[in-house]
C-alpha cells in the first residue's frame, strides 16, 4: 500500500471525500461503486468494484471457446483493464488498461466494425488492432467490452466477417445478461 500524505476527516454523516487527484489517477467517476475492505490492523481500503471483474473466470472460458472453435483472438475488458483474453499473449494483455480507442468504443455504446481499418489499436504499442468490438451493457450501464483482435497485416480468418461480428455481439450480450441475474 502506498501513502499519499492526504488526510481527510469523516463528516457528521460518516462520509469521506476522496480527493480529485486520486479519483483522476484511479479513474474513479461519479457513481462508480467502491468495495470496502478492512483488516485487523484498522486499515480501511476502498477498491473499485467491477461487476464483470467477478466474472473473470467465466469470461476467460467464453474467450477460450471462441478462440479455439473460431480461431479468433479475443479480449474482454471491464472499464479499467483486460479481465480475460485468448489467442493473444496473456502476459502482455491481462490487467492492462484499455487503449483510448477501446475507451471511445465503450463511450459510444455501439458496435464497432473495424472493416478495412488498422487505426484502432488494442494497446498503444500498435502491434494489434481492433477487428470489431461490442460494449457490454448491464442494467443500462456500460461495464466493459468484448473485442476481436487482429495483428497488423493479418487478414486470414477462420470465420467470415459477418460471423465474427455476430459472435462478438453475442458474447457481449450474453455477459451483460449474466451480470443482470
Amino acid at each position: 500500500m502506498k501513502a499519499t500524505g492526504i488526510v481527510r476527516r469523516i463528516d457528521d454523516l460518516g462520509r469521506v471525500v476522496i480527493p480529485k487527484e486520486i479519483r483522476r489517477t484511479m479513474r474513479i467517476r461519479e457513481g462508480d461503486p467502491l468495495e470496502i475492505y478492512t483488516d485487523r490492523d484498522g486499515e480501511v481500503i476502498f477498491k473499485k468494484y467491477s461487476p464483470i471483474g467477478e466474472m473473470g473466470i467465466f469470461a476467460a472460458q467464453y474467450a477460450d471457446t471462441l478462440a479455439k472453435t473460431c480461431g479468433m483472438s479475443i479480449a474482454v475488458f471491464d472499464r479499467d483493464s483486460v479481465i480475460a483474453c485468448s489467442g493473444i499473449p496473456k502476459k502482455e494483455y491481462m490487467e492492462r488498461k484499455p487503449s483510448e480507442a477501446i475507451e471511445k468504443i465503450m463511450e459510444k455504446r455501439a458496435f464497432f466494425n473495424g472493416e478495412g481499418e488498422n487505426t484502432l489499436v488494442i494497446r498503444e504499442d500498435g502491434s494489434r488492432f481492433v477487428s470489431c468490438a461490442m460494449p457490454i451493457q448491464s442494467a443500462g450501464d456500460i461495464v466493459g467490452c468484448v473485442v476481436s483482435v487482429k495483428e497488423n497485416g493479418d487478414n486470414a480468418r477462420d470465420v467470415s466477417r459477418e460471423a465474427e461480428h455476430k459472435l462478438i455481439q453475442t458474447a457481449a450480450g450474453f455477459l451483460g445478461r449474466q451480470l443482470e441475474e
